[in-house]
Formats: structure tokens, sequence, C-alpha cells
């Protein structure tokens, strides 16, 4: 089932009344938090030319790591976040709240353009 279709079966499903159970709502706010701190680190990771591995070294960390981090397979500890933030050269920002959650890491320096 594609994530589309599974979006929109939850939706209708909320939408007949339907309700999640407390461990899913928990379990969906984690995995949103996970996937956006992923997206995060990869776009920026991206906009500066890194490779995974020049990443990796950067920070001190494995491949692997960045990989589990960019797949959100692993949630960070604070000290990794910030040697990640460190190796990025940047600011990690994070925003949560009960039905958005942001993550972005913001350049120390800005472009004189």
């Amino acid at each position: 089932m594609s994530h589309a279709h599974w979006t929109i079966l939850r939706e209708r499903k909320l939408a007949e009344g339907y309700t999640e159970s407390d461990d899913a709502a928990e379990a969906r706010r984690e995995i949103k938090l996970s996937i956006a701190l992923a997206k995060a680190v990869y776009d920026r990771r991206t906009e500066l030319g890194f490779t995974p591995a020049d990443l990796a070294e950067r920070a001190g960390l494995t491949q692997a790591d960045i990989s589990r981090i960019e797949g959100s397979d692993t949630v960070p500890t604070l000290p990794l976040l910030a040697k990640l933030a460190d190796a990025l050269d940047a600011t990690l920002n994070i925003a949560l709240d009960a039905d958005d959650t942001r993550v972005k890491f913001t350049s120390h320096h800005t472009d004189a353009a």
C-alpha cells in the first residue's frame, strides 16, 4: 500500500469517527519527528555538497551512522545532534508542538550577494 493511499484511508477513517489508540498516536508523532530530522540532515548535507561519507568524517561518525539518521532509523542523542550541527556549520532549530514539528538547520554564515 502506497503512503498516499494509506494517508487517504486514515483520513477517511478519522472522518467516519474512528479514533486511534494513544499508543498509535504517540508512535505516529515519534515517526514524524524522526522523518523531519532525517529530511533536515539530508537537505543541509546536500545543500553543502557533502556526501554521507564527508558528513560522517566531519562529525566523527561512521557513514552507517549518517545513513541511519537520514533513513530515520534512529533518533540521535543531544550530543550527537550537537556534532551534526557543528559538522553542518549550522544551528539546529527544533520546534515541537502538538500538531506541528519543524526541524531546520540554519547556516552560521549568510551569503552577502
